[in-house]
């Protein structure tokens, strides 16, 4: 199944949650925060969204960091994926 996003939208991946600390205690997985930086998978062709013109500025394979509860998580072929809007995405992680 391809998840191909309308609009603004923007389908990413979040990477996997730090499952430890810096100084090596391994934290439960309710202790974990939700991770903030995801890669984007699928982008949205842009268009007139609101009556605004809107140009895509994110790619398939960058890495971005989005805000913290934003987004529609769905499941398709058993992996996670998060349908953002590209105004939820705060930066690009190089």
């Amino acid at each position: 199944m391809t998840i191909k996003p309308l609009a603004d939208r923007v389908v990413v991946k979040l990477v996997e949650a730090e499952e430890k600390t810096k100084s090596g205690l391994i934290l439960t997985a309710s202790a974990q925060e939700k991770p903030q930086i995801a890669e984007v998978v699928a982008v949205g062709p842009g268009g007139m969204v609101d009556g605004k013109e809107i140009a895509m500025s994110v790619k398939v394979g960058d890495k971005v960091i989005t805000s913290k509860y934003s987004g529609t998580e769905v499941k398709a072929d058993g992996v996670e994926y998060t349908i953002v809007r590209q105004s939820d995405i705060l930066a690009i992680v190089e």
